[in-house]
């Protein structure tokens, strides 16, 4: 019997169930995995006044001090927790739309997604005297009307990718003027409050700020897992992945509605975090190979992106930057190079 297994997986047998391996991508997820807990105690580490590792130690295990156990427990921790799904979901959601459209470039922050569920945060703090933004789950809902804008300037989700990017990019502007008018009209205390979260911030978020986004992804992970798997048949053409018995239209139809609720949520949860979406997948093609969808990869890569900015931010400056400010002044030179290096994948931007 031939052996049709391909070259650069294993099959792993347990009873009557099977799965294929990937080795490069199960190495590569290794490899984040210990960068991710490197990070993770970085990030609990890191601030401007400085924190011994046994003083972090102490705190994580509650015999510091009472203000050590405080700092760590109920500031530190919370914050990384929701810092790593926000980047998870960004990552995921970035991923999909980039292989989705076939560009490097269609992620949630172009096309139209991120300013959709800005602007209905922005708008539900209007008139707010606290300058407190509102509750997460109104930006999903305004990722989903934005999306669903510009599906219908696109003329739908089909193959030519470029039309989605396009139409994005003109529906983003269009209602970042929008987000731009309404916090003009805002008292300073409502528009400074709203501004420090609409670029992109985790101060403050607790552990109500992250578990709604870990239950969203643990319903929406798998059906990421099983959308990356089809949409990795779509890379040889309708036809093809018809007669391997994928339906292109709702395959489209279902990576596109994840990566708007993914997006959205995360967006809702932590802000329009810029460049996580962009580069996420990027790095873990490279790390994963061509061939694959990473959507585990990307996940990874997003919760370390957020979990190393969140980091650098809290050490690079005497006062504090937010994480959406970090990723934004490193997110530039790597836009550069993502538009001049040559692409060897299959989608090309």
């Amino acid at each position: 019997m031939t052996d049709v297994t391909p070259p650069d997986s294993v099959v792993v047998r347990t009873g009557t169930l099977s799965w294929l391996l990937p080795r490069r991508s199960a190495l590569a997820a290794a490899l984040l995995l210990a960068l991710l807990a490197l990070l993770v105690a970085l990030a609990v580490m890191a601030s401007s006044t400085g924190m011994s590792l046994s003083d972090t130690v102490s705190g994580l295990l509650g015999t510091g001090d009472r203000g050590t156990v405080m700092i760590v427990r109920e500031f530190r921790l919370p914050r990384v927790f929701t810092g790593l799904l926000v980047g998870a979901a960004l990552g995921i959601a970035g991923c999909l739309t980039q292989t989705l459209a076939g560009n490097r470039l269609a992620t949630p922050d172009l096309v139209g997604v991120n300013e959709g569920a800005t602007a209905a945060v922005v708008a539900s703090a209007a008139g707010s005297a606290t300058g407190m933004v509102g509750s997460w789950w109104i930006g999903p809902i305004g990722a989903i009307a934005a999306a669903a804008v510009v599906v219908l300037c696109a003329g739908g989700t089909g193959s030519a990718g470029y039309r989605l990017l396009v139409a994005g990019i003109g529906i983003s502007t269009f209602i970042g003027a929008v987000s731009d008018l309404i916090m003009s009209r805002e008292n300073d205390n409502t528009a400074g409050g709203v501004f420090l979260w609409a670029v992109g911030s985790l101060n403050g978020r607790d552990w109500d700020a992250g578990v709604p986004l870990a239950v969203v992804l643990l319903f929406l992970v798998p059906l990421s897992l099983a959308a990356g798997h089809r949409l990795q048949l779509l890379r040889f053409g309708d036809e093809v992945a018809r007669s391997l018995g994928a339906d292109p239209r709702r395959v489209r139809a279902l990576a596109l509605a994840l990566a708007v609720l993914l997006a959205g949520t995360a967006v809702g949860v932590g802000g329009p975090i810029a460049f996580v979406a962009l580069a996420a997948p990027v790095l873990a093609q490279r790390l994963s190979g061509p061939t694959r969808v990473p959507v585990v990869g990307s996940a990874l890569t997003g919760a370390a992106l957020i979990a190393a900015a969140d980091a650098l931010g809290r050490v690079a400056a005497p006062v504090e930057l937010p994480v959406g400010v970090v990723t934004s002044v490193l997110g530039g030179p790597f836009l550069l190079w993502v538009l001049l290096r040559p692409d060897r994948a299959a989608g090309k931007a």
